[in-house]
């Protein structure tokens, strides 16, 4: 890993945060207006070729700008980021949704699954140790300018029913992170492509192991949705005590 200055720390969150508000690439005179960064359009582009050169960034072919890559996605996640918890209205709101479901696991996650898109405005996703997995929100991708392209969109949607691809991928996230962030190749053959899942684990005390999360582009809004997702998790394994 790279020893960033703090100007380069600057110009990388800004790009980024950037990104994952429009998903397009970003210039320096973007950066310049819409960002204190204390700095002049020619510093900040050579800043921006020095990030590039490390990793951090990617030139694309529709512009001139930068976008970051999965490495400089990680980066933002573990380094840069702030996490924006659920407030407590939202906590006790989204319990009280799924309470009178709590005895019933098949419709609980079902319910479970559905709550989690709907809160995060993307693909949701729980998976079991017993083959069972759940999905929804899938019309939200399609609002995502990265499934405008039908290729993008029919990878994703081809292994959403594959409990095994997703159990697997999952069993080799590395990292003591309660919730965890795959990117681009490490979501597996049939997933290398602009494509982001947060997970997390869940165990109930029957036992019933599996996965919560959400897949969508890599740009994920991870400050809302990491908290989300392990907000969910603990929520299974509160709400699960008897189930058999």
């Amino acid at each position: 890993m790279h020893d960033l200055t703090q100007r380069q720390i600057e110009i990388l969150k800004s790009i980024i945060e950037e990104y994952i508000n429009t998903a397009e690439a970003v210039g320096s005179e973007t950066l310049e207006k819409k960002y204190n960064l204390s700095a002049s359009p020619a510093t900040i582009r050579n800043e921006m070729v020095r990030l590039t050169d490390m990793g951090y960034l990617k030139k694309t072919h529709t512009s001139s700008g930068r976008a970051p890559t999965s490495q400089g996605l990680k980066f933002y996640v573990k380094q840069l980021m702030k996490e924006k918890d659920l407030s407590v209205t939202e906590e006790v709101a989204l319990k009280e949704s799924l309470w009178d479901y709590k005895d019933k696991t098949d419709k609980f996650l079902r319910e479970l699954t559905k709550s989690l898109a709907l809160k995060t405005k993307s693909l949701a996703i729980v998976s079991t140790n017993e083959g069972d997995i759940y999905a929804a929100g899938y019309a939200n991708i399609l609002d995502m300018p990265e499934f405008f392209d039908i290729d993008v969109t029919r990878s994703l949607l081809s292994v959403i029913d594959e409990c095994d691809y997703f159990n697997k991928i999952c069993s080799q996230a590395l990292g003591e992170e309660d919730v965890h962030v795959l990117l681009g190749e490490e979501l597996g053959p049939k997933l290398n492509g602009p494509y982001g899942f947060i997970f997390t684990h869940f165990t109930t005390p029957a036992k019933i192991q599996g996965e919560v999360g959400v897949l969508g582009p890599a740009r994920l809004n991870f400050t809302e949705i990491i908290p989300t997702v392990r907000y969910f998790g603990g929520l299974i394994e509160e709400l699960a005590k008897d189930w058999v």
